[in-house]
């Protein structure tokens, strides 16, 4: 179970509030404003359906990735380029470690300054996730 909601500050309910963050117990959860009912989500629920679409958006594209993620770290050999792909092929042995370490806050701030958001509905479903710059769409295709 993870010890804090991953996403924190870059939920966002379908009136464009920002979600709270709150715990049940020692259980993570968003929190969102249904009509002035206050709803908690389990946490993971919402993480992991994110993490599943990012999941989703990088198969088949491993190779790619793993070229520009090697030229931006400067690191352009072949072996590097081919640690990279395979740990992408294993990214959801990285994702587990994530939801256990959680995202600092630093780069969840960068995030929302890129302007990835994660909608979601009273119910705890992610109706969009908005990746601004993502391969294959700029964030407004929904």
């Amino acid at each position: 179970m993870p010890r804090q909601p991953l996403f924190a500050g870059l939920v966002i309910d379908e009136e464009g509030r920002v979600a709270e963050t709150a715990f049940i117990g020692d259980e993570p959860c968003y929190v969102v404003d249904d009509a002035g009912f206050r709803r908690h989500i389990p946490a993971e629920q919402i993480d992991r359906a994110v993490l599943t679409q990012m999941q989703e958006m990088m198969k088949g594209s491993e190779d790619l990735i793993s070229d520009q993620t090697a030229k931006m770290l400067g690191q352009e050999d072949i072996f590097s380029k081919a640690m990279i792909e395979q740990q992408l092929k294993n990214i959801d042995k990285q994702f587990e470690a994530l939801m256990q370490a959680g995202i600092p806050e630093e780069g969840r701030a960068y995030l929302g300054m890129l302007g990835f958001k994660i909608v979601i509905n009273v119910h705890g479903e992610v109706v969009k996730v908005e990746q601004p710059g993502a391969i294959g769409g700029d964030g407004d295709d929904e």
